[in-house]
């Protein structure tokens, strides 16, 4: 495998493609549609962006693409499968439920694509058709035959042989029908509450119960005690993997909740609700209480999506329709489990290692008994997964023993269950550290799991910090202060990613273990600010967010941009997960007519044309989908010769520059930087197999090896370099 190389990415031939986050006006999509008005500056016209909401729609259709690659391990091609479904139903808890706020609110700004919720809705039920019809596709047309052949079977109704059929029968009247409360519509029995992404069965009845009622229609609802994915015993099935899904054994076996009438069909149905949590945080007394009280009504918050049994009849859809008070084109008719995600259980069940990619071992960097020392000795990099976890793990856990330590100070965003760090704290403030921690109650989908963390730290006598009204605490941070003879020495972990072990071995990050005087000094006076009611800080080395990183990003273009103007070679190369920030944009723009040569590496959402002739010819830009999720956040910036590196929690979207509370750090050992920059950024710019091609049309095109240009992974090449 070559070695990367500084630059532009090698010669490439283009192959797959996936559509744009289609902002441009064109013919499909009259100008009227737009709300943006560029004004005076030529940079600010709508059409030189794409909308955020369809771009990040966009990002799915790359996942799947992984699944339908032949190259990837079948079980991890499922896996790719399950994760572009499950970020579908994301997107339309958060993302499509933001859209729907603006339409009938009118709350959020016009973005720079000039697009009105209205448009964006109506596109957004498009493309999102067209995702479902492709997912749909792959599980049923390419990897359940493929799983099939490979003896791994996922069985439906049609295949079952007569001694399954009798095993499930037995099953359903043993291990289901028990759980299930049945619930048939009449003027006594309204429309049940119905679960945010529960399982349900619309069933249509004819003849009379008991009490003379005649049947009309039923709900079942599947409790989510219930397993998704059944496995069949080998001994019945006669093969080692075969399993069912639930809502196949629902469907076939209805009729023996509604005796003495009969079952005319029976459809599944599947609604998925708005996630996005809304506290007045100015207005409650108590975050903890109030994020409570919300999150008990989350699951039945506004219906964004109804996913329905493509067979189902068009009455019953108008039905759940108008008693989900959703439109018509909230309506997506599939092909298959309603569910289909919860597929993945099949990964997990499965021990076929052949199927699945092969494992790898972190490389643990020397830390020994004593870790203070080899941090005092020089700054430590670990590039995550490849290297491992432990340093940091074991940075927390000497801390909490040494009696030389007198305080730990952390943030907290997402730590996963039973984590090691949370013990690790607690037996901190057992042993008479004074310990603070800045839990961020408001972390997306982790709310509950946080409050349990923040009681149970304080309970040990950790003291607890929510962070700041109306900022969501998004920055990875730890700080150990530790009496070192007569002086107190801060010792500094910074990271891009989360306090997550589980995470920490399938995303990419950076963390930064240091004694460097100077950040620790500033990132004890971000704790200072966290935790107090401090005034306005100035910080020596970091950048911080809301205050300075927005900017200092500015203001490092345009230092580019100045040295591109005077004839200087001038480079910008930055790293990523989104990018939408307007004026980060404009300066990129500004900078690329200068002759700046700019190179985007953005995982997900991407505002920014490339390619625009006169504008952003200059600006190039690449997405890399691969075995682990792209996490890491690295800017890059030439400076003259004098370059500055700078690692991150924060992407370059309005709400992480102008509305979170995050870090940006630089790396200032020379031989680490450099290894950054190889590793981070060189790397993946020469990555011609899991890299896709943004262009000035929108479309992402997937790069593989041109000529005799060798093949290149940049997440393998790191696996044989720190891993092998």
């Amino acid at each position: 495998m070559n070695r990367p190389t500084d630059g532009a990415p090698r010669p490439a031939r283009r192959t797959q493609r996936a559509r744009p986050g289609d902002g441009a006006r064109d013919a499909a999509h009259p100008p009227e549609t737009h709300a943006g008005d560029p004004g005076d500056d030529p940079l600010r016209d709508p059409a030189l962006y794409f909308n955020r909401e369809l771009s990040q729609l966009d990002f799915n259709f790359r996942v799947l693409a992984q699944a339908l690659d032949e190259a990837v391990p079948l079980l991890e091609r499922l896996r790719y499968l399950c994760i572009s479904c499950t970020n579908l139903d994301e997107f339309f808890e958060i993302r499509a439920a933001t859209v729907r706020h603006a339409q009938d609110f009118g709350t959020v700004p016009t973005p720079p694509d000039g697009l009105a919720p209205v448009t964006v809705l109506r596109r957004i039920h498009d493309r999102a058709a067209e995702l479902v019809e492709a997912q749909y596709r792959c599980w049923n047309a390419v990897l359940r035959p493929a799983l099939t052949g490979s003896g791994v079977r996922v069985l439906g109704r049609a295949q079952w042989t007569a001694r399954q059929s009798r095993w499930l029968r037995a099953y359903f009247r043993d291990e289901i029908m028990p759980v299930l409360s049945p619930l048939g519509l009449d003027p006594a029995h309204p429309f049940p509450k119905i679960l945010n992404k529960s399982l349900n069965i619309v069933v249509v009845l004819k003849g009379r119960d008991a009490f003379g009622r005649v049947g009309n229609l039923a709900i079942v609802r599947a409790p989510r005690s219930l397993p998704r994915i059944i496995q069949l015993p080998e001994s019945i099935s006669g093969g080692e993997y075969d399993f069912v899904f639930l809502s196949s054994v629902l469907s076939e076996f209805v009729h023996e909740l509604f005796p003495g009438m009969e079952v005319k069909g029976a459809y599944q149905f599947r609604v998925t609700r708005n996630s996005e949590l809304i506290v007045d945080e100015e207005e409650v007394e108590n975050l903890a209480l109030a994020l409570r009280d919300e999150l008990q009504g989350r699951g039945y918050l506004r219906a964004m999506r109804l996913e329905i049994a493509a067979d189902c009849p068009r009455p019953i859809v108008r039905t759940l329709l108008q008693n989900f008070e959703l439109p018509e084109n909230a309506v997506y008719r599939i092909d298959g489990p309603v569910n289909l995600n919860r597929v993945i259980q099949v990964y997990d069940l499965v021990q076929r290692p052949d199927l699945k990619f092969p494992p790898f071992q972190p490389r643990v960097p020397k830390h020994g008994d004593a870790i203070f020392d080899l941090v005092a000795q020089g700054d430590m990099l670990l590039h995550h997964p490849f290297d491992s976890f432990v340093p940091v793990l074991e940075l927390i856990k000497q801390a909490a023993e040494d009696p030389n330590v007198l305080a730990i100070k952390q943030t907290l965003y997402r730590t996963g269950k039973d984590s090691p760090i949370v013990e690790h704290l607690v037996q901190a403030a057992r042993n008479g550290k004074d310990v603070t921690v800045v839990v961020e109650l408001r972390a997306r989908f982790d709310e509950e799991a946080n409050l349990g963390l923040a009681d149970r730290l304080q309970e040990a006598g950790v003291q607890v910090v929510y962070g700041v009204v109306g900022y969501k605490t998004h920055a990875k941070m730890l700080l150990v202060v530790r009496r070192e003879g007569r002086k107190l020495r801060r010792y500094a972990h910074l990271g891009t990613g989360n306090y997550h072990s589980g995470t920490a071995r399938v995303y990419t990050d950076i963390g930064l273990l240091t004694a460097d005087p100077a950040i620790g000094t500033d990132v004890h006076l971000i704790f200072q600010q966290l935790s107090g009611l401090a005034p306005a800080i100035s910080l020596s080395r970091l950048l911080q967010s809301p205050f300075t990183l927005h900017a200092g990003i500015l203001e490092r273009i345009e230092r580019e941009t100045r040295l591109a103007l005077d004839g200087q070679p001038a480079r910008i190369i930055a790293k990523m997960n989104a990018l939408n920030e307007p004026q980060v944009m404009r300066a990129l723009y500004a900078a690329s007519r200068a002759g700046v040569s700019i190179d985007l590496i953005v995982r997900g959402a991407c505002s920014l044309r490339p390619g625009v002739p006169g504008v952003s010819e200059n600006i190039r830009v690449r997405s890399i989908i691969g075995r682990f999720l792209e996490h890491h956040r690295v800017y890059w910036f030439g400076n003259g010769g004098a370059p500055e590196l700078f690692c991150s929690s924060a992407d370059w979207l309005e709400r992480n520059l102008l509305r979170r509370v995050e870090t940006c750090f630089p790396v200032l050992d020379p031989e680490l930087a450099a290894r950054v920059k190889e590793e981070a950024l060189d790397n993946y710019l020469a990555d011609n197999l899991n890299a896709w091609e943004l262009h000035e049309d929108g479309v992402y095109r997937k790069l593989v090896p041109e000529g005799d240009t060798m093949p290149h992974s940049a997440q393998a090449f790191l696996l044989a370099k720190l891993c092998g």
